[in-house]
Protein backbone atom coordinates (compact mmCIF):
# COMPACT_ATOMS: atom_id res chain seq x y z
CA UNK A 1 0.00 0.00 0.00
CA UNK A 2 1.12 3.86 -0.86
CA UNK A 3 1.06 6.14 2.20
CA UNK A 4 -1.50 8.94 2.03
CA UNK A 5 -0.26 10.79 5.40
CA UNK A 6 3.64 11.48 5.82
CA UNK A 7 4.29 13.22 9.57
CA UNK A 8 7.99 14.62 9.42
CA UNK A 9 9.22 15.38 13.04
CA UNK A 10 6.32 17.20 13.08
CA UNK A 11 6.07 19.56 16.30
CA UNK A 12 3.75 21.70 17.60
CA UNK A 13 3.15 24.67 20.25
CA UNK A 14 0.05 26.40 21.26
CA UNK A 15 1.16 29.99 21.88
CA UNK A 16 -0.05 31.99 25.57
CA UNK A 17 0.24 35.26 27.29
CA UNK A 18 3.68 37.35 26.79
CA UNK A 19 4.57 35.73 30.46
CA UNK A 20 4.17 32.57 29.85
CA UNK A 21 5.75 29.82 28.27
CA UNK A 22 3.67 28.32 24.92
CA UNK A 23 2.17 24.82 25.28
CA UNK A 24 4.33 22.13 23.43
CA UNK A 25 1.73 19.95 22.52
CA UNK A 26 3.72 17.37 20.21
CA UNK A 27 7.05 16.74 19.88
CA UNK A 28 9.49 15.90 16.77
CA UNK A 29 6.61 13.42 15.82
CA UNK A 30 7.07 11.23 12.77
CA UNK A 31 4.55 8.43 11.55
CA UNK A 32 3.27 7.79 8.35
CA UNK A 33 -0.35 6.30 7.22
CA UNK A 34 -0.76 3.92 4.66
CA UNK A 35 -4.09 4.50 1.89
CA UNK A 36 -6.70 2.07 2.94
CA UNK A 37 -5.54 1.63 6.57
CA UNK A 38 -7.64 2.04 9.64
CA UNK A 39 -5.21 4.01 12.46
CA UNK A 40 -6.36 4.39 15.99
CA UNK A 41 -4.67 7.24 17.84
CA UNK A 42 -4.63 7.02 21.56
CA UNK A 43 -3.65 8.72 24.91
CA UNK A 44 -5.01 10.28 28.44
CA UNK A 45 -5.89 13.79 27.62
CA UNK A 46 -3.61 16.19 27.30
CA UNK A 47 -1.04 13.87 25.22
CA UNK A 48 -1.38 15.62 22.15
CA UNK A 49 -3.83 13.26 20.28
CA UNK A 50 -6.15 15.72 19.11
CA UNK A 51 -4.03 18.02 18.36
CA UNK A 52 -2.47 15.65 16.12
CA UNK A 53 -5.89 14.98 14.67
CA UNK A 54 -6.05 18.23 13.30
CA UNK A 55 -3.25 18.83 11.93
CA UNK A 56 -3.66 16.03 9.62
CA UNK A 57 -5.96 18.41 7.44
CA UNK A 58 -4.27 21.80 7.76
CA UNK A 59 -6.75 23.25 10.17
CA UNK A 60 -3.74 23.61 12.36
CA UNK A 61 -0.45 23.81 10.90
CA UNK A 62 2.92 22.48 12.55
CA UNK A 63 4.99 25.07 14.23
CA UNK A 64 7.80 22.58 13.29
CA UNK A 65 8.42 20.00 10.99
CA UNK A 66 5.92 19.01 7.96
CA UNK A 67 2.67 17.03 6.98
CA UNK A 68 2.05 16.10 3.87
CA UNK A 69 -1.14 14.67 2.50
CA UNK A 70 -1.43 12.37 -0.45
CA UNK A 71 2.40 15.05 -1.12
CA UNK A 72 0.58 18.34 -0.71
CA UNK A 73 2.33 20.03 2.11
CA UNK A 74 -0.35 21.17 4.36
CA UNK A 75 0.94 24.46 5.20
CA UNK A 76 1.13 25.31 1.20
CA UNK A 77 -2.48 27.35 0.96
CA UNK A 78 -2.59 26.57 -2.86
CA UNK A 79 -3.20 22.89 -2.22
CA UNK A 80 -5.21 23.49 1.31
CA UNK A 81 -8.48 22.46 -0.34
CA UNK A 82 -7.22 20.00 -2.38
CA UNK A 83 -5.46 18.56 1.61
CA UNK A 84 -9.23 18.78 3.20
CA UNK A 85 -10.93 17.60 0.35
CA UNK A 86 -8.68 14.30 0.78
CA UNK A 87 -8.73 14.28 4.30
CA UNK A 88 -12.27 14.84 5.81
CA UNK A 89 -12.67 15.43 9.78
CA UNK A 90 -15.31 14.03 12.05
CA UNK A 91 -15.68 16.10 15.41
CA UNK A 92 -16.44 15.44 18.81
CA UNK A 93 -19.51 17.59 18.98
CA UNK A 94 -22.26 16.82 16.49
CA UNK A 95 -23.69 20.10 16.75
CA UNK A 96 -20.53 22.35 16.13
CA UNK A 97 -20.95 20.43 12.43
CA UNK A 98 -24.41 21.39 11.29
CA UNK A 99 -24.83 24.48 9.50
CA UNK A 100 -28.30 23.91 7.63
CA UNK A 101 -32.05 23.54 9.17
CA UNK A 102 -32.69 20.17 6.98
CA UNK A 103 -30.83 16.87 6.75
CA UNK A 104 -29.98 17.23 3.28
CA UNK A 105 -29.18 20.91 2.94
CA UNK A 106 -26.48 20.34 5.33
CA UNK A 107 -25.03 17.25 3.48
CA UNK A 108 -25.11 19.06 0.96
CA UNK A 109 -23.01 21.82 1.95
CA UNK A 110 -19.76 20.41 1.56
CA UNK A 111 -20.02 19.60 -2.25
CA UNK A 112 -21.63 22.85 -3.07
CA UNK A 113 -18.91 24.37 -1.54
CA UNK A 114 -16.37 22.29 -3.75
CA UNK A 115 -18.32 23.55 -7.00
CA UNK A 116 -19.41 20.47 -7.29
CA UNK A 117 -22.39 20.06 -10.11
CA UNK A 118 -26.31 20.12 -8.67
CA UNK A 119 -26.90 17.07 -10.35
CA UNK A 120 -24.05 15.44 -8.86
CA UNK A 121 -24.68 16.47 -5.55
CA UNK A 122 -28.35 14.82 -5.38
CA UNK A 123 -26.84 11.80 -6.26
CA UNK A 124 -23.76 12.40 -3.62
CA UNK A 125 -26.17 13.13 -1.16
CA UNK A 126 -28.29 10.39 -1.33
CA UNK A 127 -25.86 7.97 -1.13
CA UNK A 128 -23.80 9.03 1.57
CA UNK A 129 -27.47 9.21 3.64
CA UNK A 130 -27.96 5.90 2.51
CA UNK A 131 -24.38 5.23 3.58
CA UNK A 132 -25.35 6.16 7.30
CA UNK A 133 -28.44 4.82 6.98
CA UNK A 134 -30.51 7.94 7.27
CA UNK A 135 -31.88 8.27 3.84
CA UNK A 136 -35.30 8.30 5.75
CA UNK A 137 -34.67 11.41 7.57
CA UNK A 138 -33.18 13.91 4.70
CA UNK A 139 -36.14 16.57 5.21
CA UNK A 140 -36.27 16.77 8.80
CA UNK A 141 -34.31 19.20 10.93
CA UNK A 142 -30.59 18.06 12.07
CA UNK A 143 -31.55 19.68 15.48
CA UNK A 144 -34.99 17.45 16.34
CA UNK A 145 -32.27 14.28 15.97
CA UNK A 146 -30.64 11.89 18.41
CA UNK A 147 -26.92 12.63 19.46
CA UNK A 148 -25.92 9.39 17.62
CA UNK A 149 -28.10 10.50 14.56
CA UNK A 150 -27.19 13.61 14.72
CA UNK A 151 -23.09 12.33 14.33
CA UNK A 152 -24.43 10.19 11.37
CA UNK A 153 -25.79 13.16 9.46
CA UNK A 154 -22.35 14.89 10.24
CA UNK A 155 -20.43 11.88 8.96
CA UNK A 156 -22.82 11.46 5.69
CA UNK A 157 -21.74 15.16 5.23
CA UNK A 158 -17.72 14.39 5.23
CA UNK A 159 -18.47 11.27 2.99
CA UNK A 160 -20.45 13.90 0.40
CA UNK A 161 -17.51 15.09 -0.07
CA UNK A 162 -15.69 11.81 -1.44
CA UNK A 163 -12.74 12.00 1.12
CA UNK A 164 -10.32 9.53 0.69
CA UNK A 165 -9.25 9.32 4.15
CA UNK A 166 -11.54 10.24 7.01
CA UNK A 167 -9.81 11.42 10.55
CA UNK A 168 -12.51 10.98 13.76
CA UNK A 169 -11.72 12.94 16.25
CA UNK A 170 -13.50 11.04 19.39
CA UNK A 171 -16.91 10.76 17.45
CA UNK A 172 -18.35 8.95 19.98
CA UNK A 173 -17.87 10.97 23.47
CA UNK A 174 -20.98 12.52 23.76
CA UNK A 175 -22.68 9.56 22.94
CA UNK A 176 -24.71 6.47 25.07
CA UNK A 177 -23.76 3.20 24.67
CA UNK A 178 -25.95 2.04 21.69
CA UNK A 179 -24.93 5.52 19.82
CA UNK A 180 -21.75 4.59 20.10
CA UNK A 181 -21.99 1.33 18.56
CA UNK A 182 -23.53 2.69 15.38
CA UNK A 183 -21.03 5.02 14.47
CA UNK A 184 -18.48 1.97 15.28
CA UNK A 185 -20.29 0.24 12.83
CA UNK A 186 -20.29 2.88 10.30
CA UNK A 187 -16.57 3.42 10.39
CA UNK A 188 -16.25 -0.03 10.08
CA UNK A 189 -18.39 0.28 7.14
CA UNK A 190 -16.51 3.25 5.59
CA UNK A 191 -13.08 1.49 5.93
CA UNK A 192 -14.43 -1.55 4.68
CA UNK A 193 -15.48 0.58 1.29
CA UNK A 194 -12.38 1.74 0.40
CA UNK A 195 -11.90 4.74 3.02
CA UNK A 196 -8.76 5.14 5.40
CA UNK A 197 -10.00 5.93 8.73
CA UNK A 198 -8.05 7.61 11.45
CA UNK A 199 -10.37 7.31 14.73
CA UNK A 200 -8.86 9.45 17.64
CA UNK A 201 -10.78 7.54 21.05
CA UNK A 202 -9.96 7.17 24.40
CA UNK A 203 -12.26 4.14 24.54
CA UNK A 204 -9.80 0.93 24.25
CA UNK A 205 -12.72 -1.61 23.27
CA UNK A 206 -13.23 0.86 19.54
CA UNK A 207 -9.29 0.95 19.38
CA UNK A 208 -8.87 -2.38 19.37
CA UNK A 209 -11.50 -2.56 16.15
CA UNK A 210 -8.56 -0.90 14.24
CA UNK A 211 -5.60 -2.65 12.48
CA UNK A 212 -3.05 -0.31 13.73
CA UNK A 213 -2.80 1.46 17.16
CA UNK A 214 -0.51 4.24 18.13
CA UNK A 215 -0.42 5.77 21.93
CA UNK A 216 0.21 8.97 21.94
CA UNK A 217 2.17 10.19 25.69
CA UNK A 218 3.37 13.95 26.01
CA UNK A 219 3.46 14.81 22.50
CA UNK A 220 5.29 11.84 21.48
CA UNK A 221 4.36 8.46 19.91
CA UNK A 222 4.44 6.01 22.99
CA UNK A 223 3.74 2.78 21.10
CA UNK A 224 3.16 2.12 17.82
CA UNK A 225 1.62 -1.75 16.29
CA UNK A 226 -0.98 -4.07 15.91
CA UNK A 227 -3.60 -4.56 18.38
CA UNK A 228 -2.24 -7.83 19.45
CA UNK A 229 1.35 -6.28 19.66
CA UNK A 230 0.09 -2.77 21.48
CA UNK A 231 -1.72 -4.55 24.38
CA UNK A 232 0.83 -7.33 24.76
CA UNK A 233 2.01 -3.98 26.62
CA UNK A 234 -0.07 -4.52 29.31
CA UNK A 235 2.45 -2.82 32.44
CA UNK A 236 3.90 -0.37 29.88
CA UNK A 237 0.14 0.93 29.13
CA UNK A 238 -0.21 1.11 32.44
CA UNK A 239 2.42 2.83 33.55
CA UNK A 240 1.23 6.18 32.00
CA UNK A 241 -2.32 6.04 33.71
CA UNK A 242 -4.05 4.55 30.32
CA UNK A 243 -6.51 1.49 30.78
CA UNK A 244 -7.11 -1.38 28.30
CA UNK A 245 -9.39 -3.19 26.85
CA UNK A 246 -11.60 -5.09 29.59
CA UNK A 247 -10.72 -8.81 27.58
CA UNK A 248 -7.17 -7.58 28.35
CA UNK A 249 -7.84 -6.63 31.84
CA UNK A 250 -9.72 -9.89 32.63
CA UNK A 251 -7.01 -11.99 30.62
CA UNK A 252 -3.96 -10.54 32.74
CA UNK A 253 -6.00 -11.60 36.07
CA UNK A 254 -6.70 -14.86 35.04
CA UNK A 255 -3.16 -15.69 33.91
CA UNK A 256 -2.25 -14.13 37.40
CA UNK A 257 -4.18 -17.02 38.89
CA UNK A 258 -2.13 -19.85 36.69
CA UNK A 259 -4.93 -19.92 33.47
CA UNK A 260 -2.53 -19.35 30.41
CA UNK A 261 -4.16 -17.47 28.16
CA UNK A 262 -1.96 -16.74 24.92
CA UNK A 263 -1.23 -12.77 24.87
CA UNK A 264 -3.01 -12.47 21.24
CA UNK A 265 -6.88 -12.82 23.31
CA UNK A 266 -7.69 -9.10 23.38
CA UNK A 267 -11.08 -9.23 22.11
CA UNK A 268 -14.60 -10.07 24.30
CA UNK A 269 -15.40 -12.68 21.73
CA UNK A 270 -11.75 -13.94 21.41
CA UNK A 271 -11.71 -14.50 25.13
CA UNK A 272 -14.91 -16.24 25.64
CA UNK A 273 -14.30 -18.35 22.80
CA UNK A 274 -10.50 -19.57 24.30
CA UNK A 275 -12.08 -19.53 27.86
CA UNK A 276 -15.28 -21.61 26.63
CA UNK A 277 -12.65 -24.63 25.12
CA UNK A 278 -12.02 -25.49 28.58
CA UNK A 279 -15.25 -25.76 30.28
Amino acid sequence: MSEIIRIENMSFEYERDEDREPVKAIRDLSLCVEKGSFTAIIGKNGSGKSTLAKNLNGLLLPTGGKVFVKGWDTADEEHIWDVRQTAGMVFQNPDNQLVSSIVEDDVAFGPENLGVDPVEIRQRVDKALSSVNMGEYKNKSPHLLSGGQKQRIAIAGVVAMKPECIIFDEPTAMLDPRGRQEIMDIIEELHDEGITVILITHFMDEAVRADRIVIVNEGRIFLDGTPGEVFREYDLIKSISLDVPMAVELAQRLRKRGVKIPEDVITSEGLVEYVCQYR
